[in-house]
């Protein structure tokens, strides 16, 4: 029975924590203003962010690829409609929402 115990913290751990992160995130978007075009778990004008972490799950380079995406802008990957360079953001910023996207789950 102890050991159930454990398991039910544990599990009661991660919602925390992924609570906290998604706060974290929404904080972090609002303050650079991404959630003009992008939410959690809807399309607005970019994809939501599930969206992306299911799209790039499994790939060792999406923090790279995705950071140099969110600095410089670019297109097609989601359709035609341009992603706007983001150089004001800080790179430690934008490194830590893109793990934070990749962390969610769909």
């Amino acid at each position: 029975m102890k050991r159930i115990g454990t398991v039910v913290l544990a599990v009661a751990s991660l919602a925390v924590a992924s609570s906290a992160l998604a706060d974290q995130l929404e904080d972090m978007m609002k303050k650079y203003g991404c959630n003009a075009c992008h939410s959690e778990d809807k399309k607005i004008i970019g994809p939501a962010y599930k969206e992306v972490a299911a799209k790039y799950k499994g790939d060792a380079g999406a923090v790279a690829k995705l950071t140099e995406k969110v600095k410089k802008g670019g297109s097609g990957v989601w359709g035609q409609v341009p992603m706007p360079p983001n150089p004001q953001v800080p790179d430690a910023d934008v490194k830590k929402m893109v793990e934070m996207i990749l962390a969610l789950k769909k």
